[in-house]
């Protein structure tokens, strides 16, 4: 088949799926909507994947760019004749295509678009449920995104689900001891070590991560904090810190790259994460694949994934709570080596990209009208 993979932006994850479907028989092309100068380690497109140059893909999209990206568009499918588009997010990308009129249509949600986009306004509802209606198949990666979906007017039988997963290969517990604990002088039996690898914004909760590690790290004096990337709130994250005078046991590692991010989970005792809005999260798969245990906010996401046999839940936005949470664990550390073993367990059963990214062919064959029946992961 020849297949236009048409997406918001390109980010890692568009990296995963293109690298992916490069290895398929199929023929494989790229559109890309927008440019938001998003950091993506200088990493090429896979070389059996075409990159499609058009009116979009520059810079960042505008609602009074619509008209002249939607007629290009249409030139795009005449010149390139697909057999199928597969679009995301809903709202953007997706919502073009319909648009233009293309089918067969494979949607795929991000999980903020469901989430939090579709109910934005009247006019985001709209596009939603106008995009959906036109989809032959829409995908998603939890069974929250699924029954969001079917809210909005898609036919259940229509949508396969799947978690995007993580490379098992990759992310792994190790033995041997990376080193990075003696380097920043953390002792190992002295201190406990959290961290948090999401970007420092209010989608992510970053301000309740930081007041709750904050406010544990003033009563327990083993408490570090592993902080990974950057964000628009780094003057509030570091003055919440400073103000507290727990600066000193908190490491700021900047952007990691995909190579040695599994170090710094094997650096750490318990993963972190206050998101408030997220499908499967796939930080949180690399922690559990890692055999970190996880502490996350208690949105639906999570609750598919953080159960008490691998880690603990906090009310969302609750950063008391959260400090509470933290402190007990440090306490009652004993189950954490067990726990660990079960976090990468349920990776193993359940978060396997090898083993879930053939989902992605099934929609496509679905789509074109030769697929099996649907299957739910």
């Amino acid at each position: 088949m020849r297949i236009i993979y048409f997406s918001r932006d390109y980010t890692t994850h568009d990296l995963r799926f293109l690298s992916a479907l490069a290895q398929t028989q199929h023929e494989v092309f790229f559109l890309r909507l927008e440019n938001k100068g998003r950091v993506l380690e200088s990493q090429p497109l896979p070389g059996k994947v075409t990159q499609i140059h058009w009116k979009g893909g520059s810079s960042p999209a505008r609602w009074q760019d619509g008209l002249g990206l939607l007629m290009d568009l249409k030139r795009v499918i005449r010149t390139y004749r697909p057999d199928i588009v597969h679009a995301g997010t809903i709202q953007t990308a997706a919502f073009l295509t319909a648009l233009a009129g293309f089918r067969p249509l494979v949607s795929m949600s991000w999980g903020y678009d469901l989430l939090m986009d579709a109910h934005r306004n009247l006019y985001w509802e709209w596009a939603t449920r106008y995009t959906l209606k036109r989809s032959e198949v829409m995908v998603g990666d939890c069974d929250t995104i699924r029954r969001l979906a079917v809210n909005y007017g898609m036919a259940a039988g229509h949508i396969i689900s799947f978690p995007w997963g993580t490379n098992l290969d990759h992310f792994h517990p190790s033995r041997e001891d990376s080193g990075l604990r003696q380097h920043l002088g953390w002792k190992e039996e002295e201190t406990f070590v959290i961290l948090s690898t999401r970007g420092w914004s209010p989608i992510y909760g970053i301000e309740e991560l930081a007041r709750g590690f904050a406010l544990a790290a003033q009563q327990s004096s083993k408490l570090r904090l592993l902080m990974l990337g950057g964000g628009s709130q780094e003057d509030l994250v570091k003055h919440i810190f400073r103000q507290a005078n727990v600066l000193d046991k908190v490491y700021f590692a900047g952007q990691i790259s995909f190579q040695d991010l599994p170090e710094y989970h094997r650096a750490a005792d318990l993963y972190v994460s206050a998101s408030h809005s997220d499908g499967t999260s796939i930080s949180l798969l690399e922690a559990l694949a890692c055999g970190v245990p996880a502490l996350v906010s208690d949105i639906p996401g999570n609750q598919e994934w953080v159960t008490p046999d691998v880690g603990w839940q906090f009310p969302l936005g609750n950063s008391n709570v959260l400090s509470q949470r933290l402190l007990d664990v440090v306490r009652n550390n004993a189950c954490l080596p067990e726990m660990g073993r079960a976090a990468r367990l349920l990776a193993e059963q359940r978060g396997d990209w090898e083993k879930n990214f053939p989902f992605l062919l099934e929609a496509y064959l679905k789509a074109v009208g030769n697929g099996k029946n649907i299957v739910t992961f």
